[in-house]
């Protein structure tokens, strides 16, 4: 048996990495995407996970392929999440935003 790590041994540690960052990042973005544009914002979810699912499949290295496949389905998963975070505001564990600002005042008229 040959213990040498080669170079190709690393990209699974990379793409765990690179999974663990994209989840992380997702978190706060579902949170304000919600509270700015509430749950209405949720085909740009979908149609930017279905171009990076599609990405995923047509780039040929590893890396960047596994990184675009995990950011498609975080946005996927994240079209779940805004509607749960729409829970989370309506039970008050997350701030809800006010429309009487002076942009959506004008916007009414």
């Amino acid at each position: 048996m040959n213990f040498e790590p080669s170079f190709t041994a690393y990209y699974g540690i990379a793409i765990g990495l690179l999974s663990f960052l994209i989840i992380g990042i997702f978190h706060p973005i579902v949170i304000k995407s919600e509270y700015h544009f509430g749950t209405k914002i949720w085909p740009l979810f979908l149609i930017c996970g279905i171009i990076c699912i599609i990405a995923s499949l047509l780039v040929h290295h590893v890396v960047i392929s596994g990184g675009l496949g995990v950011t498609g389905f975080s946005f996927l998963w994240s079209i779940l999440e805004l509607f749960e975070q729409k829970k989370r505001v309506e039970r008050g564990w997350f701030p809800k935003k006010r429309r009487d600002d002076i942009y959506w005042s004008f916007l009414k008229k």
